[in-house]
């Protein structure tokens, strides 16, 4: 069985749609928070490319592993993510392999059959490893309307906002 060709092509778009997003962003941005105690841009970026690192790790580990400092240990003793502390620049880096690591993984569970490992016991992406591509779009969807109503309380036009809102094109080709 293989990543449905669909899907395939929506989980790409969505690293597309990433990088969109990651361009139009100066470095001020990455500091705007809703001054309420919330995220700040930077760090949903980095929780949004450390997700799949973060998922991969409990699910396949062997893909986790590219993404992975094993020179630097986390307070459980695992490997850090190598983007831990990079700087934001980075960020664009960190969600290709990331994407490129969630791919090779769903390629080699529907491959052989065999489901992802299932930690906690909740049945992740038993029905099927694509489910996981899925979830990944939803989240990084989530994250970036976030990203995007802090940007508009952070300053930006009207018309800077509707640049940035050329990244429905994406979905439309």
């Amino acid at each position: 069985m293989t990543i449905p060709d669909l899907l395939l092509e929506s989980f790409r778009r969505n690293g597309r749609v990433n990088q969109v997003l990651l361009d139009a962003l100066n470095p001020p941005d990455l500091d705007l928070s809703d001054g309420r105690g919330g995220w700040t841009i930077e760090r949903h970026l980095r929780h949004m490319a450390g997700f799949r690192v973060g998922w991969l790790w409990n699910l396949s580990r062997s893909y986790a592993d590219p993404l992975l400092d094993h020179t630097r240990k986390d307070a459980d003793g695992d490997p850090q993510w190598r983007w831990q502390n990079s700087p934001p620049a980075e960020l664009g880096a960190a969600f290709a392999a990331g994407d490129e690591a969630a791919i090779q993984a769903v390629q080699a569970h529907l491959a052989s059959g065999e489901p992802f490992a299932d930690p906690w016991n909740e049945g992740a992406y038993q029905s099927n490893p694509a489910h996981f591509l899925q979830h990944t779009i939803v989240h990084d969807s989530h994250h970036r309307g976030q990203i995007l109503a802090l940007l508009r309380l952070g300053g930006r036009t009207a018309e800077e906002m509707d640049t940035l809102d050329n990244h429905w094109a994406i979905w439309r080709e």
